[in-house]
């Protein structure tokens, strides 16, 4: 079932469909090919493909499709809590619900979003969500895939209660990555981080640029808007921006810890890497009637680099 289509001489075309599993699903394609998965349950990107349709998510093999699980790759969203530092459940409760399409979604400026195949999601809480979480709000999503394949997620928080409250936020982003020994991220060189795999003791990165050689849990703070991860052996280069979201989270769970987690694979680590752009350090507080935005827009370039010099240079200075 068709949806929604852009209005333009090359439509951008929005499907209902169903996945292997029978969860529903919004695809999304444009005319060159690329295209994108959203599952209504998590309001989750599960796929987005390039116009080679080439995979550029990491989905686990034994990613387990049975609600209220969550599942193990694409872009879960954690709200209103990330990680298990609160007293939710790990990453909060988003990403476990059944999110509804949003006939009715906020405005945007009308020049923003021409030729591109665009779904808006809403999340609001049931009645045994406040058992947990005693707040009223509004979640809107809005995802949506431009001519070239760029993906862009935005997210608007709304209290509607009647008393402030307080989250944490991130998009839990999973690359596919060829090699995770042969991947770098340029951008947060120089930052300050949080180590979650050290009881969140505070350091400074060191390095020129982050490289893989053991588990990577960490919280970059005060990150620039534009990161870059490349990848040696694919030549492709992810170039995540962000709005709203001043952290950035990079995480591989290496081999022994990938083995513990039981919807991983045992060397699934070696094709998969976290960076999140999130809002973790400082929670966003809304007082009624508020809302708070955070967004992120992924493309990719083809890239080659040689001495640990990121090019073109233009990725992160443009």
């Amino acid at each position: 079932m068709i949806i929604e289509m852009e209005h333009s001489d090359q439509k951008g075309t929005v499907e209902m469909v169903k996945d292997n599993n029978g969860l529903d699903q919004v695809l999304l394609r444009e005319p060159r090919g690329a295209s994108a998965r959203v599952n209504l349950f998590g309001g989750q990107v599960s796929s987005w493909k390039n116009d080679r349709g080439e995979e550029l998510l990491f989905m686990s093999s034994k990613a387990i499709f049975r609600p209220p699980k969550a599942i193990r790759g694409g872009i879960p969203i954690c709200f209103p809590q990330f990680g298990s530092s609160g007293s939710l459940e790990q990453h909060g409760f988003a990403r476990n619900k059944f999110w509804n399409i949003d006939n009715n979604p906020p405005p945007f400026p009308s020049n923003c979003y021409n030729n591109k195949a665009v779904v808006d999601l809403i999340l609001k809480p049931a009645e045994e969500d406040f058992k947990s979480w005693p707040h009223s709000f509004e979640f809107r999503l809005r995802v949506a895939l431009a001519h070239g394949g760029d993906l862009t997620l935005i997210s608007r928080i709304r209290n509607t209660d009647n008393k402030p409250f307080t989250f944490s936020f991130a998009y839990h982003t999973y690359f596919c990555v060829s090699d995770i020994s042969e991947v770098r991220i340029e951008g947060l060189e120089t930052l300050d981080y949080l180590d979650l795999s050290q009881d969140k003791e505070r350091f400074t990165e060191q390095s020129d640029a982050i490289t893989f050689e053991s588990e990577v849990d960490r919280v970059y703070l005060s990150t620039p808007t534009k990161i870059a991860i490349l990848d040696h052996e694919k030549k492709r280069t992810f170039v995540l921006r962000k709005d709203g979201l001043p952290d950035a989270v990079v995480w591989n769970p290496w081999e022994k810890k990938a083995k513990s987690i039981a919807d991983f694979g045992d060397e699934e680590y070696k094709h998969m890497l976290c960076v999140d752009g999130a809002a973790i350090e400082t929670p966003i507080t809304l007082k009624p009637g508020e809302e708070w935005k955070g967004r992120i827009e992924l493309s990719t370039v083809p890239s080659s680099y040689c001495s640990g010099q990121l090019d073109p240079l233009r990725v992160l200075e443009g």
